[in-house]
């Protein structure tokens, strides 16, 4: 039989041989290829595919930035020889589009191909698919194999399925503190707006680089005011974040480097203010539950994901309300003997690494939702 080898469905599970070992393998290149599309595709997922012929990849594609074409439009276009797609398996990590947005539904094309067979990764939670693409696929009489890598794709995707599933932005919370627990010095209100470092260069490189992967970064007024951090991508290539600052009564001097307008920035506060350009102000009750309405907003505006690069006050609210994804956590190589105490949190521990004498600890909430 010309094509790929694939599972009837019906066929008993000692008689399937290699079906599992032999879909995993391209769909492991499904993931590497929808890598890529990192910090670039949200509020889309990451997403990649491949085509493959009597065990052959004959063409690959990518999501390359929301907007532009799909993952399966991209490798449907890589194929040379469109006469071997009638035989030939497709393979996606996630359930093709069945609703046209900003670019038309990836299951008329995958149809309009007559490609006989569809694996795909994980189910698209998003209510605008949600089964209905695998739906579509087999009621054109395409056999669809689903669920190849799941848990890998949902890890890969964690933003986006935690946007859609618990309708707010992943949350990552990032702070570096010294050997004896302290995540600053004590300061007094005078002195100059600077950071204090507690970590190396090649940390700095890798918060950049995480900044450059998020949708929006947020600080709260203390931090804002202490440090002036400009919150951007420097270190690293990539795109900046949507800068977010909790000012309540809007107290922070207006030339700090949140307020010099190269990036759209929101002020949280209680106070009427207008907007200006790449400034926007927006209302919020501070007795209330802040957080959860700045990512109401957030969610609104389909930010997938924000990190946290705040003092303790705005972390410790963070984790005691459990909103929050990821922690990382650097530990510098510095003893300050007293200061503002790093927050407090119970966790699981997924990775540890060492960067040039400094250490990063990756925690994940108890209650996160990837298995």
């Amino acid at each position: 039989m010309l094509g790929v080898r694939f599972w009837v469905p019906g066929t008993p599970i000692k008689e399937r041989g290699d079906f599992m070992d032999y879909n995993e393998k391209y769909m492991k290149r499904c993931l590497e290829l929808a890598k890529q599309g990192l910090g670039n595709v949200a509020p889309n997922p990451m997403v990649g595919c491949v085509i493959v012929y009597d065990d052959r990849i004959i063409g690959e594609g990518y999501h390359i930035k929301c907007g532009e074409a799909h993952a399966e439009v991209n490798a449907i276009n890589s194929v040379k020889d469109i006469s071997l797609l009638t035989s030939s398996t497709l393979y996606v990590n996630l359930e093709p589009c069945s609703h046209t947005g900003k670019t038309p539904p990836c299951t008329d094309l995958i149809i309009k191909n007559n490609i006989p067979h569809v694996v795909t990764g994980s189910k698209d939670t998003n209510t605008d698919v949600a089964g209905r693409g695998a739906d579509k696929l087999r009621a054109a009489g395409i056999d669809v194999t689903e669920g190849i890598m799941d848990k890998e794709n949902r890890e890969l995707n964690r933003r986006f399925f935690t946007y859609h599933e618990k309708e707010r932005p992943y949350i990552i919370l990032k702070w570096a503190q010294t050997i004896d627990g302290f995540i600053d010095a004590e300061r007094s209100a005078d002195e100059s707006a600077e950071p204090l470092w507690i970590t190396n260069d090649l940390c700095r490189t890798v918060v950049h680089k995480w900044r450059s992967e998020e949708q929006a970064i947020m600080v709260g007024t203390n931090t804002a005011e202490k440090d002036d951090p400009q919150l951007n991508v420097r270190n690293w290539s990539g795109n900046d974040p949507l800068r977010l600052v909790l000012d309540r009564t809007l107290r922070l001097p207006e030339g700090l480097k949140l307020f010099d307008k190269s990036i759209p920035t929101i002020v949280f506060t209680e106070k009427k203010k207008k907007n200006e350009e790449n400034l926007e102000y927006i209302r919020v009750d501070f007795n209330k539950d802040v957080i959860k309405e700045v990512l109401d907003e957030l969610y609104k505006r389909q930010q997938q994901s924000v990190i946290v690069e705040g003092g303790t006050i705005l972390m410790q609210s963070f984790i005691d309300n459990g909103l929050w994804d990821e922690i990382r956590l650097f530990i510098g190589n510095r003893f300050f003997g007293k200061g503002v105490r790093a927050p407090e949190f119970s966790a699981d521990l997924v990775s540890e690494d060492e960067l040039d004498g400094s250490k990063l600890f990756v925690f994940r909430n108890n209650d996160r939702f990837i298995a």
